[in-house]
């Protein structure tokens, strides 16, 4: 087996992985019931739905506040 001639710098080993720490954008698809976008495999936050049934109840963000 061949022996490194040099040693790799830390510099160089690092900018190799940084290179792949990127963002990617979050998938969203339509729901069923609301068809408004969602994560998949994710509850729906707006009707609280999951797979066609009722799963939480949502809340309404107003409730109990007095407007005027």
């Amino acid at each position: 087996m061949a022996n490194l001639k040099w040693k790799t710098p830390r510099s160089k080993t690092r900018s190799r992985r940084a290179a792949n720490w990127k963002l990617n954008r979050v998938t969203t698809v339509e729901c069923a019931q609301c068809h408004a976008p969602k994560r998949p495999h994710f509850i729906c936050e707006q009707c609280g739905t999951y797979a066609g049934r009722q799963v939480i109840e949502v809340k309404d963000d107003h409730a109990g506040q007095k407007h005027g």
